[in-house]
Order: structure tokens, then sequence, then C-alpha cells
């Protein structure tokens, strides 16, 4: 039993495993899935590396891969937690996605203890990295595959008021071009996130003319959604951040005609500028080239 365990009680712990290496997580997390009696490794809202995560094996003991079904529907974590300690290993910060907080509620309403070790959240790492201001950074938003020909405008609207509203963007990008999160996970590439961004556009175009005038608040995002249309794509400036946390991280300033050029990396994401001070507009002309 947990208990046994070096006094690992029992319950669920929802351990932030940071965003692609071993080095960057806490000794908390490390201690804590290491004395786990099960581990689980939760691998449909992102990934890690292949050969980091067997780094992790070598450090916690092995680990289970689960996906959508068993973390939205988790009745078998919750039923281990009741009598055992199971550790649920969560790339980035356990509670950046509602999906965790969901299962963290679940397990309270059951009466199981829910633990957070937190983990450093590509949400935080970003900002930082490439020299953005994180008080300027409106909402965030994430660029889907589009499933079966369906293609979500609202990444793109997200975008658009921000960049209205003079504020930067965090977009994220899709894992899972099924939308099922039960299979091998495909991370978007430039290329695909490119095509996501003009098919959004081309779409969007469409629906702005008879886009509700009802208030001043559908009154501005119709003028916002206006603004960016009629923008050339190469006058969108977007900045891709690959495998970021890694040791082989990339950060390159470029547009969104030029985005599908870009190799990217194993994991990617974007961030769209909004209106930029000084030392942000020196601090992004620093990633001006791809290195």
């Amino acid at each position: 039993m947990a208990e046994e365990n070096d006094n690992l009680k029992n319950g669920l712990y929802l351990i932030g495993i940071g965003p692609g290496d071993v080095g960057l997580l806490t000794n908390e997390a490390v201690e804590v899935a290491k004395h786990a009696t099960h581990r689980r490794y939760e691998a449909y809202t992102a990934s890690w590396p292949s050969e980091q995560l067997s780094l992790l094996q070598e450090k916690i003991g092995s680990i289970e891969k689960v996906m959508r079904p068993e973390v939205e529907k988790p009745q078998e974590l919750l039923d281990l937690a009741q009598n055992d300690s199971v550790a649920l290993l969560i790339v980035g910060d356990p509670l950046q996605a509602t999906t965790h907080i969901d299962l963290q509620l679940q397990a309270e309403e059951k009466g199981i203890d829910c633990h957070v070790i937190h983990g450093i959240s590509i949400t935080n790492l970003v900002t930082g990295a490439i020299g953005l201001s994180n008080y300027k950074f409106g909402r965030q938003t994430t660029l889907t595959y589009p499933y079966s020909g369906w293609v979500a405008t609202s990444p793109i609207e997200t975008i658009a008021v921000n960049m209205f509203l003079g504020q930067h963007t965090l977009a994220l990008l899709d894992l899972d071009p099924t939308g099922l999160g039960v299979g091998n996970q495909i991370p978007m590439s430039p290329k695909s996130a490119a095509n996501s961004i003009i098919s959004a556009l081309q779409k969007l175009e469409e629906m702005v003319e008879d886009y509700p005038e009802d208030d001043e608040i559908a009154l501005m995002k119709k003028a916002a959604f206006s603004a960016l249309i009629e923008r050339p794509l190469e006058e969108i400036a977007v900045v891709l951040c690959s495998d970021m946390g890694c040791k082989d991280q990339k950060i390159t300033l470029t547009d969104i005609a030029s985005l599908a050029d870009l190799s990217g990396g194993r994991m990617n994401c974007l961030v769209f500028p909004g209106t930029t001070g000084d030392v942000e507009e020196k601090a992004l002309l620093r990633w001006s080239k791809e290195e």
C-alpha cells in the first residue's frame, strides 16, 4: 500500500513534468513520482520527446501511457487512488488544462485526496523567452486541425481581437488530427499551422459581412475581424517557438506567408505580437533569422 511506500499517502497526485526535459522537473515531482504505487503519463494534451521520457523512467520507474478516454472518464484512476498512490504525469503544469481541473474536482467529490505539484508551463516559458511583456498578452487560443473538412474560426477570431486591442496572443498547436485523443499524437507542423490560419481567415472573410452588430462588443469584434482580413499575410508577424524548454529550442520571427517554409521542431507554438514597445521590438528582432 502507498502508506508503506516512504510515507506517500493514498490519493491522486497531479504532477507537472515541465515542457520536455528531465532536468526541469522539481525535486518534489521526481520524489513523489518515484514513490507512487502507480504512474500514468497523460499523452493526449501534450507530449514529451521519447528520449527524455526514457530518461524519466530511469529516474522514477516504469510509466503507463493514458489517453483522452482514461482522463476524461477517469473511473479506473479514481478507483486506484482510493487505496493506493497514483501519480498522473502531465506535460507542463497540471492545472493549465480544464481537463485536469475537472479530474481534481471529481477526486475531491469522491473524498480522494488530490495533490498538485506544479511544473513549468509553456504559457509562462514562452513569454519570457521571446521578450514580450507578460502583462500585454490577451486571451490564449489553440489552432486545430480541420476535422472532416470543418475549419474552426474561433482561434483566428481570438487573434484578431487581441491584435485590435494591441495585445499579444499565444497560440498552442493541435496534436491530434482525428480530434479523438486515442492514438499516436502528430504535433502540428508550421506548414499545417499556416494552412489552418489561411483557411480560417478565408472562412472568417465569408462570415464577417453578416456578423451581428447587436452591441458595442459585437461591433468591436467585427472591426477587429475586418482589420485582420484586410492585412496582407506578409504583414502579419508571428513568432514560431519550437521545443521550448529543451536544449534544442528554436525561436524564429517570421510572417504568416513564410511560416510554412520553416522546419519547426517536435512541438511548436506560435506567438502573434500585438502593439510592441521599443524594448519589445528590439527583443523580437533577435529572432528574425532561423538559427
